[in-house]
């Protein structure tokens, strides 16, 4: 991906795709840039300048071909191919996850899930045996992994990162409450819940 794409338009595609798959889902054939303003309270320019970083995808006077712009944005997120994930903690966040329905519709599949707590290895979550931490090493070079979910205390997530990453894991969704320091290569996205409550709490006082 361009790496000159600001992150606020990174950040306005998957709403786009959301939005666009309900259409869908609607059998609605074409949309305007007007009318898909409407609904994503965005301005119709700036749906058609975020657009336009990826390509022409509407036709004037037409609009735009519903299940071929959210096709397209779906490939443009890297949702034509599925991506392996592992989910390191075995808790109740780590368990919501793992129960996610709609996971493997947005080419998402957790093929293992991991936890250092005796009282958790074995544990069935979704189909999925919880696995030691100890047999992760092992689990990776036996699978190919593209993301590992961590959903950990934020005192063993630091340690937990750079082991993952000394293991060739590059892409990390991180839920600790605890900013990753990762090397370049490395990609994280910090799910911070608390920051969403208290933007909240800010907004209705």
């Amino acid at each position: 991906m361009d790496r000159e794409i600001s992150p606020a338009v990174i950040k306005r595609m998957p709403r786009y795709y959301r939005y666009l798959g309900d259409l869908v889902e609607a059998k609605v054939e074409r949309i305007s840039s007007n009318e898909l303003s409407e609904q994503m309270h965005v301005t119709a320019s700036q749906i058609r300048q975020d657009l336009s970083h990826f390509g022409g995808f509407g036709q004037q006077g037409y609009g735009y071909n519903v299940k071929n712009l959210h096709d397209e944005i779906g490939r443009i997120l890297g949702l034509n191919e599925m991506h392996n994930v592992i989910i390191i903690g075995a808790g109740n966040m780590g368990t919501a996850i793992a129960n996610y329905v709609r996971f493997e519709d947005l080419s998402f599949k957790v093929t293992g899930i991991f936890d250092v707590s005796k009282e958790k290895i074995g544990k069935d979550i979704c189909g999925k045996k919880v696995m030691s931490m100890e047999s992760l090493g092992d689990f990776l070079s036996k699978n190919h992994v593209d993301i590992a979910a961590l959903t950990l205390p934020r005192d063993n997530a630091v340690t937990v990162a750079d082991e993952i990453i000394s293991m060739g894991i590059k892409a990390i969704w991180n839920f600790a409450h605890v900013d990753l320091t990762v090397p370049g290569d490395v990609v994280v996205q910090n799910v911070h819940l608390s920051d969403s409550l208290m933007q909240l709490s800010f907004k209705i006082s």
